[in-house]
């Protein structure tokens, strides 16, 4: 099933704070209009990103999509038009494994960086990134692949066992 939930709030405690307020105001991205192919993600943070940085900001969100699928995260075409802020690794990817992995159970962030002239301020609550839901294709003649996603961010190119 394709659904958007909140990290545990032991999870939240973790990466963002104690704060059970502000884990109640995390709200599930949703479409705009009723032909939006993104989903809107906003920030739980206050932020400012200077002039040439990138931060990660978290989202308190992860993702539960089906064994086919993959979440595309892209910036709000609006930041980078009008700020000249961006991506950091320009389309985010999310894979279905990455729900409730041993690490972060899923919790993604999006690293936004600022690209424009002047600091870039972003808010709790604010729209900064759409995930866009596809389903991928595999090459008929793939090897069998038997590893597991053991962790979060970057776990898949870590040694394996």
């Amino acid at each position: 099933m394709r659904k958007f939930e909140r990290i545990s709030f032991e999870q939240f405690k973790k990466d963002v704070s104690d704060s059970k307020e502000l884990y109640e105001k995390i709200e599930l991205p949703k479409r705009s209009t009723s032909h939006s192919a993104g989903y809107d993600i906003r920030s739980i943070e206050d932020v400012t990103i200077k002039v040439g940085e990138a931060k990660a900001i978290k989202t308190g969100l992860k993702v539960s999509m089906n064994d086919d699928e993959v979440l595309y995260l892209y910036v709000r075409s609006s930041l980078g038009y009008k700020y000249n802020v961006t991506l950091m690794n320009s389309v985010g990817v999310i894979d279905s494994d990455f729900y409730n992995n041993p690490d972060n159970e899923g919790h993604f962030q999006i690293k936004l960086l600022n690209l424009g002239e002047k600091d870039f301020e972003v808010h709790i609550g604010d729209r900064i990134a759409q995930g866009v839901f596809m389903k991928y294709l595999c090459v008929d003649d793939e090897e069998e692949i038997k590893d597991k996603r053991k962790g979060g961010i970057g776990s898949t190119s870590k040694e394996r066992k």
